[in-house]
């Protein structure tokens, strides 16, 4: 308990200083504010060996330092990078069938849409989801049975929609 105390105390005292350190270097608050957030997770990672330093507050500025450095480098190398390939080519927009399909999609429950997704976008059997998911085989195919006659509520083209018949449930699960 005293060692989480000890480092709350050396944070309180040092984030701000840190922060301004950092920020210096960088001149973005938001990759400063990352960048100590990340050393002194490090810190405390260690903190068992770092508060024995003569001077822990200069361990946690060489982090955020490299940290900062590495962060640079990355940032150099994706802008190399852009230059010599150019910009990525454009993804192309939703279209309607798209749109209509995650709009229906955000109308079933957080376990139906997994299993729909699952099985009709990522390709997996119900067995294979029911194994990912930790669900019984028989809750997967109920999901995907009820899931896919709420979609299709939102889905009909202003036709009457389709229910399959749990023969077809069942085939196609």
């Amino acid at each position: 308990m005293r060692e989480t105390e000890d480092f709350d105390a050396f944070y309180a005292h040092t984030a701000r200083r840190m922060v301004g350190y950092v920020y210096t270097l960088t001149s973005d608050l938001a990759e400063a504010e990352d960048t100590v957030q990340e050393a002194y997770a490090r810190a405390w990672q260690h903190w068992s060996k770092v508060h024995r330093y003569e001077n822990p507050e200069a361990w946690v500025r060489t982090v955020a330092y490299r940290i900062a450095v590495s962060s640079w480098r990355r940032h150099l190398s994706r802008q190399r990078a852009y230059r010599r390939h150019g910009p990525p080519p454009d993804v192309p927009g939703l279209n309607a069938d798209q749109v209509a399909l995650v709009a229906a999609l955000s109308e079933v429950s957080a376990d139906q849409r997994r299993a729909i997704v699952l099985h009709h976008l990522v390709g997996l059997t119900v067995d294979e989801i029911a194994h990912e998911t930790g669900a019984p085989t028989g809750t997967v195919k109920a999901r995907l049975a009820r899931g896919r006659a709420a979609m299709a509520k939102h889905l009909h083209d202003g036709e009457e929609p389709q229910h399959p018949t749990p023969r077809e449930v069942h085939d196609n699960a």
